[in-house]
């Protein structure tokens, strides 16, 4: 595609994404298949733009305020990867000047909200939650977020599975905390990777698999991941079950239930039950009330630990969504630890970094349920050979930052029924 057509459909896919009615990856997405002549460089480049600039919306909207012309134009000039003198072919002489001028802006004459690209409310809350540390999160996520996999125990060990694919060309290696982790470098296409299509790893960061670590699921047990979404932590249970027991996979999307079939027939596994319900009180849920060993919440949450991956969430969620989701994520913790029979665990998670949504829920939680004994997240992780489990944890919980540990964020904590 001509760079001036290109950097047009830029703008025109980056005013789409800017009414923030959808997620932004959703609208790229519906982008690509009305225009299926889009070769995958031009489909590259233009998600590429979109999310440099959702990244650092306040810097470029500032920037993009000396500008002349459409603002979606000038925004996806200031968000255009690569080769700038292909960037410039498609420009005026003075759009050029003007681009010139943006980009030898010192860094150190950037106000705050420019270098961190958070809106108010949500910079001061994580300034509160780490001090000193704010601005170390704030930089790490406005990077793209790696590509992170998870060895299928059932079909592969982890050092094969490297090998596999170092010798499909990829540069990959081990993740630093989750044993069964592989860290790819850059983001290449695993489709016709045979590693990835006969199953043998399946895409999911490495914060994420610790979760299953933590459940910890046996062969023969009765399990469910009661927030299944599109099934990667249920793929990583139902390894560690050796394909065995039950494993339900639950979720109010039947359309994110779907999307788990295709990966369940690479995984092999057979022991996994999707079953789509209505809401955390469905009469599903009550007739397995009591039966479960292990249980699973990986609650719908507000997503700010995925910024690097979907940084449009940080203009769509507010103070406001973010107090209702901890609500929805009380009363569903409180609906699924009713499956748990005695001397079962039960883990609630979010990839949230707000203590709303993390640690105030579980406080709560363990305050009304006095027949939950909470369980010392490092301790559990020690035990399945985690390294340095205690780097991990904060008062007895999983908290993983992003400038810290190299993953998504994510809040864990755990509890056991007693008997």
């Amino acid at each position: 595609m001509h760079p001036k057509a290109l950097l047009l459909e830029s703008a025109s896919l980056i005013e789409k994404v800017f009414q923030f009615a959808h997620p932004a990856d959703a609208v790229v997405a519906r982008h690509f298949r009305e225009n299926k002549s889009l070769g995958p460089r031009e489909r590259a480049t233009l998600s590429d733009t979109v999310f440099a600039v959702l990244r650092e919306r306040l810097k470029v909207e500032f920037l993009a305020r000396s500008g002349t012309g459409s603002k979606w134009r000038r925004l996806a000039i200031l968000g255009f990867p690569g080769d700038r003198d292909f960037l410039k072919s498609a420009l005026t002489d003075a759009e050029k000047t003007w681009l010139d001028t943006c980009l030898s802006t010192p860094a150190d004459q950037w106000l705050a909200p420019h270098r961190h690209n958070l809106p108010d409310w949500l910079a001061q809350a994580l300034s509160a939650e780490l001090g000193a540390e704010f601005d170390a999160l704030a930089a790490s996520l406005l990077q793209a977020a790696p590509l992170d996999l998870r060895v299928n125990s059932l079909k592969a060990k982890r050092e094969d599975a490297l090998a596999a694919l170092k010798q499909a060309g990829l540069q990959a290696e081990p993740t630093a905390w989750s044993p069964l982790g592989i860290r790819l470098q850059g983001k290449p296409s695993l489709a016709k990777v045979p590693a990835f299509v006969q199953g043998d790893v399946e895409v999911q960061d490495e914060g994420s698999q610790l979760l299953a670590v933590l459940l910890a699921p046996k062969r023969g047990e009765m399990v469910t991941d009661f927030c299944a979404g599109a099934g990667g932590k249920t793929l990583a249970l139902g390894a560690a079950m050796r394909n065995t027991g039950r494993l339900y996979a639950l979720d109010t999307s039947g359309h994110r239930l779907d999307a788990l079939k295709p990966r369940l027939a690479r995984s092999g596994l057979s022991n996994v039950h999707p079953v789509a319900i209505a809401h955390e009180r469905d009469e599903r849920i009550k007739r397995l009330a009591g039966k479960m060993d292990r249980v699973l919440v990986d609650a719908p949450c507000s997503g700010l630990g995925t910024l690097r991956r979907s940084p449009d969430l940080k203009w769509r969620q507010t103070p406001q969504t973010v107090a209702e989701l901890a609500e929805l994520q009380a009363r569903i913790l409180r609906s699924a630890a009713r499956l748990l029979k005695p001397g079962g665990r039960l883990v609630y998670a979010t990839c949230s970094l707000l203590p709303q949504e993390n640690q105030a829920v579980a406080q709560s939680f363990s305050a009304e349920q006095r027949d939950f004994q909470p369980l010392a997240v490092d301790e559990l992780l020690q035990s399945a050979g985690v390294a340095n489990a205690s780097a991990l944890c904060t008062d007895g919980c999983l908290r993983l930052w992003p400038h810290r540990h190299g993953t998504d964020g994510f809040f864990a904590a755990v509890w056991q029924r007693k008997a």
